[in-house]
């Protein structure tokens, strides 16, 4: 039985090269053919030494998630299904920029899952539909980067943990896989250019502000009362907003990075006066802007019907809500409905029946978990 080495991090691998008797600078060299590269064979490793090669194929594999499925949106979104190792699958989707400044840079955007499912049951969240098979391990969420990366030609400027699962959730692969996406050798999305995005998990708020972690953070809020957010958001009862904005101002002091509040509009439910200077007083605590995002139903998802009494804020009326709260010295952007037509804007990421039992290869018999001792 083999390890599959795709997904170690750049010291892990040079821990490895030095203890195997290579030394530091070939476990570097290792890790840019892995993440720069790309490759899937060893010998492909060409300034390595055969000795090490020879290493390398005796005791490890280098495996990757692969490209199952393509769907392409008329607005220019691409929505990639990911066939893993273990028959499961996830969903990532590529963004194209909504700006027509020739002048400016054009953000491709890549919106990563983290988990297979989740275990939240988020009321507006078609992945909640798929309850919670398990954590993707780095070489997953690396993988998802790399492939699309390679499948559409054109260099990805920008990512956002804000696909299926909930990212805090799978703390400690999440944060490899940005040390390793952000590391200049592999390619350099920097960490100013990734958003982790959740629905508010306190220790893991804390946690990053503890790391020093430079990627940027995402709450998703969606309301401004406990009542109706553990509605929306059950986890809330656990962390109510005075515990949650409680660790936000607590990220904030130690790390002085802007927050994003993420807040989806519900027709007659959130989107009223009242919800205006309730988002305004939480967004002024500290720096940063609220991202206004359409709901997007995803019947189809759900066995027994998504949540009957959310539909979504008509569109005039997401303006009025806007142009309210910017009066009131808050920053807003409204997210458009990138991939509306191919299930892939906000909320809307699940592996159908059809998918989930999707008939798939034999898989090679690996395993995604290894120590250095083994390397030797």
């Amino acid at each position: 039985m083999t390890k599959n080495i795709f997904g170690s991090t750049r010291e892990e691998l040079v821990q490895y090269c030095t203890e195997a008797g290579h030394g530091r600078f070939r476990g570097e060299q290792l890790f840019r053919w892995l993440y720069n590269t790309g490759v899937s064979d060893f010998e492909h490793c060409r300034n390595l030494p055969s000795t090490l090669r020879a290493q390398l194929t005796e005791r490890f594999s280098i495996l990757h998630p692969t490209i199952e499925r393509e769907q392409r949106s008329t607005d220019g979104t691409s929505k990639y299904l990911f066939r893993l190792r273990d028959s499961h699958a996830v969903e990532t989707v590529l963004i194209p920029s909504e700006s027509n400044d020739e002048a400016r840079p054009r953000r491709r955007t890549l919106c990563l899952s983290t988990q297979v499912g989740c275990p939240l049951n988020c009321s507006f969240c078609a992945t909640a539909s798929m309850k919670l098979k398990r954590n993707l391990d780095v070489g997953e969420i690396v993988g998802q980067y790399l492939a699309v990366q390679q499948a559409s030609g054109d260099r990805i400027s920008n990512l956002v943990f804000m696909g299926m699962g909930e990212a805090l959730l799978n703390y400690d692969n999440v944060m490899n896989a940005t040390d390793i996406i952000a590391d200049e050798a592999a390619g350099a999305v920097g960490f100013n250019r990734i958003t982790i995005s959740t629905v508010g998990l306190v220790d893991g708020i804390k946690r990053l502000a503890d790391e020093g972690r430079k990627t940027k953070l995402a709450i998703s809020l969606h309301a401004v009362t406990d009542e109706l957010r553990q509605r929306l958001i059950p986890i809330g009862k656990k962390y109510p907003l005075s515990t949650l904005l409680e660790a936000v101002d607590y990220y904030y002091r130690k790390t002085r990075r802007a927050i994003t509040w993420e807040y989806i509009l519900f027709d007659g439910i959130n989107d009223g006066e009242r919800d205006i200077r309730g988002l305004a007083k939480i967004a002024r605590r500290n720096p940063g802007k609220v991202n206004l995002i359409p709901y997007h139903p995803s019947p189809d998802a759900w066995p027994t019907g998504q949540a009957p009494d959310l539909t979504p804020t008509p569109h005039g009326r997401i303006e009025e809500f806007a142009g309210k709260l910017r009066a009131t010295g808050v920053p807003v952007m409204l997210r458009s409905s990138s991939g509306l037509d191919i299930d892939a804007a906000c909320g809307q990421l699940a592996i159908r029946h059809d998918a989930i039992h999707s008939p798939s290869a034999s898989l090679p018999d690996v395993d995604s978990k290894f120590t250095s001792a083994e390397f030797k």
